[in-house]
């Protein structure tokens, strides 16, 4: 009880803040002020013009706030700033979706303008200038506080976006389609195809702004991103692009040490899925294969995702390779074989086959243009010899 006693003896002995009579007037006024508000943000605001009379009549219990909320502050001069929850507590949450911050210091400024013009009415005579004085402070403390409502927002935003963006990464990861997907995706102002999925290694305390510099390159590059962490894994999602591998070689130094493994381009998020599967193959089996290049197609990795057991390279390696081959002919697959058994010489090759050199040249080119691999290049020899072998295999379990 002395505590309040005390406290109430020092807001008596605060100095007013303006005349008594300036408050008493002003207390008056506030219903006309908060209708001269309304229609000064009607004649000047074009973006308050043009929204809905729902939001249009919370903002105009928020301007009648703000007038209300000057004059019980002038009225306590104990208050050192005013309350902003009097102002910006009246409209719910979601305006500030609505309204942006810009807009909402045009409005702040449109409500005080009403007030500076008004103050040879409202202040007492001689009092003029401290109730300008009043109206500067307040507005400077309104605009602060207005900045503080719109950081708490973005801040809750933020969090928000990152649980739906980890969420949307996971579902895809996981291999499920969700019907809820692409509304989760619109709620992080995902708009783009086609899509790919970028997999690589990264350290979980520097998760953070490495995903934040990934984001800032994306934006300058025209692009949408999504990125999850998983474990010691960085799955990012990459959309807008043509060329998903050049693209992905402005991302792979921000990848942790280790391969970065670009999944093959589809048409839209809900079939990312594909593009996350063979990524993260892609990512497991890249040790196979220690000269990859950084970023590697996960189509660069198929032999080694097919001896790792993805059953995805397997079909693909069996279909576009090995069965190209068979449909070629008996001494197509004989010829190519022979070759790579041979160490990929063409006198070799001719002398086990009985047919000259020029027939082996020719075949090998036939190779090249039903398969897209060339037997001479180390790589591709490799490439085509694991699908004959998964082709065999198959062959003889069918």
């Amino acid at each position: 009880m002395q505590a309040k006693r005390q406290a109430a003896a020092g807001a008596l002995d605060a100095p007013a803040r303006v005349h008594p009579e300036t408050v008493r007037r002003l207390e008056r006024s506030m219903g006309a002020l908060g209708t001269a508000a309304i229609a000064a943000m009607d004649e000047r605001l074009p973006w308050y013009r043009k929204m809905s009379a729902e939001n249009r009549s919370w903002l105009g219990l928020v301007a009648q706030a703000g007038i209300a909320a000057f004059a019980d502050w002038i009225k306590h001069p104990e208050r050192a700033r005013p309350a902003a929850t009097e102002v910006f507590g009246t409209a719910p949450r979601e305006l500030a979706r609505a309204v942006s911050l810009q807009h909402a210091v045009e409005m702040v400024r449109v409500m005080i303008d009403v007030v500076e013009h008004q103050v040879d009415t409202l202040a007492a005579p001689g009092a003029e200038a401290e109730l300008r004085e009043a109206v500067l402070v307040y507005a400077r403390e309104i605009a602060f506080s207005a900045a503080q409502v719109y950081a708490r927002t973005a801040e809750a935003r933020g969090a928000w976006d990152a649980r739906l963006e980890a969420l949307v990464v996971d579902s895809l990861v996981r291999g499920e389609a969700a019907e809820s997907l692409n509304s989760w995706a619109s709620a992080l102002n995902w708009s783009s195809s086609p899509v790919a999925v970028i997999a690589g290694s990264i350290d979980g305390d520097e998760a953070e702004p490495v995903i934040e510099e990934l984001r800032a390159t994306a934006r300058r590059a025209r692009l949408d991103l999504l990125a999850g962490v998983q474990g010691s894994r960085l799955i990012v999602v990459l959309g807008g692009t043509d060329d998903p591998m050049a693209a992905a070689e402005r991302f792979a130094g921000r990848f942790g040490p280790g391969p970065v493994v670009v999944g093959p381009p589809v048409r839209d998020l809900r079939s990312a899925s594909v593009s996350a599967r063979a990524a993260l193959a892609g990512l497991r089996a890249a040790p196979a294969w220690p000269d990859a290049p950084r970023p590697a197609s996960a189509d660069e990795l198929l032999p080694e995702r097919a001896l790792d057991g993805d059953a995805a390279a397997v079909e693909a390696l069996v279909e576009t390779v090995y069965e190209p081959l068979l449909a070629g002919g008996t001494a197509l697959l004989d010829t190519l074989t022979t070759y790579l058994e041979q160490g990929s010489s063409l006198e070799g090759t001719a002398r086990m086959l009985f047919v000259h050199p020029n027939t082996v040249r020719y075949r090998l080119r036939r190779v090249t243009e039903l398969t897209g691999f060339t037997p001479a290049v180390g790589r591709d020899g490799h490439t085509l010899w694991t699908a004959i072998a998964l082709g065999r295999l198959a062959a003889r379990r069918g």
